[in-house]
């Protein structure tokens, strides 16, 4: 054992983790700090070096534990996990998940149910920072992982010490921090053995079929021969990744405040003037800010290929697992994703409602006062049907304009295709009162008070 590592190196542990978590401290403020607890090693060095400290700080400390139900171990860990908090006289909460491997496997949908569960505890009881136990070694195989895989800075930055985590933990006001990433798991190892601490053994950390595990337990030992210390190498490239992506980030953050719309739209004009390099640099700070997932080099190139040389009349639709990007009047835009099927039309029969919610179409039709409206009496003997949008139906907005297929107000109103198709038209019968987005037909319209639609999208 590397003697930095050993009893001495243990030794200092206590002063490692009370420096890094003051920091921490410092910086972000918490009043409610929770350690997630597993129960393995990792864990339970964390749960009682940050027990030690905020006993000696005076700070609120909870731990959190997540019943995966994967193990047949998993309740006597829950057990166990329970007595171990007690007997740092700690708040205990867990909470149980059922963990789905449709489309990214038993790791990573564990991983997902875990922090979201973690999240909702930590909304649940008020707590702002949320502990892991992540260490030295695991921000070096974090590394390896992103390099095997070909991903750019922000991959090879590895685990920030603290940042938000609002798409792991479903919330924006919580801290995830990591405030073991300069201790190694030997040093962990050491201090737990010379504190006489017990932890548990998940034995799914044995299986190779996993990608992490395999990589600990096969090529790890072998690069330790090979380079010892590897460890602090790779989180040294790991910092100067972090540099250089907060760099690339303030490049982009510049330069979206020039191609970057109001509406949260892209100029294309701007992006078609940029270089590759720093167009897709923008576009994958665009898609940070809106929370989606980060898109690869080969999906950004046929997104720009796209965007930037089609026909200005062409109907450009590039899809995303999350949303769709779509382009009008030479701007770029993301769009949730959405059927394309038409919705069937819905009959409703109004009799004096101020809203008549219609599930189907994702809204509610609201019926308001109005000083020149339809006679309230005549609407209740017309049953109505709304429906999607047919460009060529007929509506005229005012006594002084011309009656106009929809496409034609849809076209003045710079109303976007892919919005055209989810705005609702009702009829009476054949007749066309009301385009959502666009307004009453005037023929309606009587000169003394009555009522109007309008029309508004669920929350």
């Amino acid at each position: 054992m590397n003697p930095r590592q050993g009893e001495g190196g243990a030794a200092a542990l206590p002063g490692i983790f009370s420096r890094s978590l003051a920091a921490l401290r410092a910086q972000h403020t918490p009043a409610h700090v929770a350690v997630a607890f597993s129960g393995g090693l990792d864990s339970t060095v964390l749960l009682h070096l940050a027990a030690r400290y905020c006993a000696q700080a005076g700070a609120t400390l909870s731990a959190f534990h997540v019943h995966h139900g994967l193990s047949p171990n998993a309740n006597a860990w829950l057990t166990h996990c329970a007595a171990a908090a007690a007997a740092l006289q700690l708040p205990f909460h867990a909470q149980h998940v059922t963990v789905s491997a449709a489309g990214k496997g038993t790791e990573a949908g564990a991983r997902t149910a875990r922090y979201a569960a973690l999240g909702g505890l930590c909304r649940e009881h008020g707590v702002d920072m949320l502990l892991t136990a992540h260490h030295l070694d695991d921000q070096a195989e974090t590394v390896l992982l992103q390099l095997l895989r070909g991903s750019g800075p922000a991959g090879l930055a590895g685990m920030e010490r603290c940042h938000r985590a609002p798409g792991l933990l479903g919330t924006a006001d919580v801290w995830l921090a990591r405030p073991l990433l300069d201790a190694s798991r030997a040093r962990l190892e050491a201090w737990a053995a010379a504190q006489g601490l017990a932890w548990v053994e998940d034995e799914s950390n044995a299986e190779t079929r996993y990608t992490r595990n395999a990589l600990r337990h096969g090529a790890l030992p072998e690069l330790a021969r090979v380079f010892p210390g590897y460890q602090q190498r790779l989180a040294r490239a790991a910092a100067h990744a972090q540099s250089a992506q907060r760099l690339l980030d303030e490049l982009a953050d510049q330069d979206l405040q020039t191609g970057l719309g109001a509406d949260g739209s892209l100029d294309c004009a701007w992006l078609r003037a940029l270089s590759v390099d720093r167009a897709n640099n923008a576009l994958r700070r665009w898609f940070h800010a809106r929370g989606l997932q980060m898109p690869s080099t080969a999906w950004l190139a046929e997104l720009l290929a796209q965007a930037l040389s089609a026909r200005e009349d062409a109907q450009l639709r590039v899809t995303h697992p999350a949303c769709e990007l779509r382009r009008h009047r030479d701007r770029l835009h993301i769009v949730p994703r959405r059927s394309t099927e038409e919705l069937a039309p819905v009959t409703l029969h109004w009799q004096g409602e101020a809203a008549l919610a219609v599930p189907d179409f994702g809204g509610i039709l609201h019926v308001d006062s109005a000083e020149q409206g339809i006679d309230p009496e005549w609407l209740r003997t017309h049953p109505l049907t709304l429906a999607a949008p047919r460009g060529s139906a007929m509506l005229k907005l005012a006594a002084n304009r011309p009656s106009r297929s929809l496409k034609h107000h849809y076209q003045a109103g710079s109303i976007p295709p892919w919005e055209r198709a989810r705005l609702p038209v009702v009829y009476a019968g054949n007749a066309l009162l009301y385009a959502a987005g666009l307004g009453m037909d005037y023929r309606f319209l009587n000169a003394s008070p009555g009522v109007v639609l309008r029309w508004s999208f669920s929350a």
